[in-house]
């Protein structure tokens, strides 16, 4: 069952600047940044600008810039992270892990002898974030982004 969009979640918030974030990137249609509570060390999420709560009320046009977005926000994290592998999520509806109503790509660097945290459990402190940004920014600005 779909959820009504609600321009008061906390991504809504982030995109209007009512709510901070550890932003690594940004163009018309999408915004990235990090999580707060990540699953691992470089967890970046990519937000489409448009106000859809997943994947199905998202237009073709923000699918297209999203994964436009994610792809290029996730060689990013590779280049800065070196990661054994890198996962790509996003889930639609609460049963599927969905913990903010607005559609939302998550990049997750994976390795091949660490365990990933939790699932939107544990805060991470914001100096520690902003040192992973500044290296997928540094990644984003070698690549031209």
């Amino acid at each position: 069952m779909d959820t009504q969009y609600s321009p008061n979640n906390i991504f809504a918030k982030i995109l209007r600047g009512e709510m901070p974030c550890i932003k690594v990137y940004e163009d018309d249609d999408t915004i990235a940044f990090m999580d707060i509570m990540p699953q691992a060390d470089g967890h970046t999420l990519v937000v489409p600008k448009e106000a859809a709560v997943n994947l199905f009320d998202l237009s073709e046009r923000g699918a297209q810039a999203a994964i436009v977005a994610t792809q290029r926000v996730a060689r990013a994290v590779r280049a800065a992270f070196s990661p054994d592998g890198i996962s790509i999520g996003q889930f639609n509806g609460a049963a599927a892990g969905q913990t903010v109503p607005h559609i939302h790509f998550h990049i997750v660097p994976r390795y091949n002898d660490q365990a990933l945290r939790g699932h939107a459990r544990d805060m991470q402190e914001p100096d520690v974030l902003k040192g992973h940004a500044e290296r997928i920014i540094a990644a984003l600005r070698e690549q031209g982004a």
